[in-house]
């Protein structure tokens, strides 16, 4: 009786093996859930990004406003009737977070 007992519990966790740790096991299919949901989460923000695009490209497409608004801010184009005036801030100005002063305007506080 004690050895048919034992070899009962030898057959019972020789089934368990593969269950904890073999090809399928609960901690493999665990992290494979765990890709997928983070597979997930990343195809949700991709599929986002295509239907702004697709806007973008309807818009581009379709019409002239877009089409000029980029070239007008990403390219600096203008009109023919337009003047462009561009502003540079001076280095001081840039670092110290204050408005830059030119030499004239330093030399009138003094």
């Amino acid at each position: 009786m004690r050895g048919l007992s034992w070899a009962l519990l030898m057959l019972i966790l020789l089934l368990q093996y593969p269950l904890w740790l073999g090809k399928g096991s609960w901690p493999r299919v665990w992290d494979m859930e765990r890709q997928v949901n983070a597979q997930k989460t990343a195809n949700l923000a991709l599929e986002a990004r295509n239907v702004q695009l697709a806007a973008e490209a309807q818009d581009l497409h379709g019409g002239y406003d877009a089409l000029e608004g980029r070239a007008r801010f990403e390219l600096g184009m203008v009109r023919g009737d337009e003047v462009f005036i561009h502003v540079i801030e001076s280095e001081a100005g840039k670092s110290s977070g204050d408005a830059a002063v030119s030499p004239r305007e330093e030399s009138k506080s003094k």
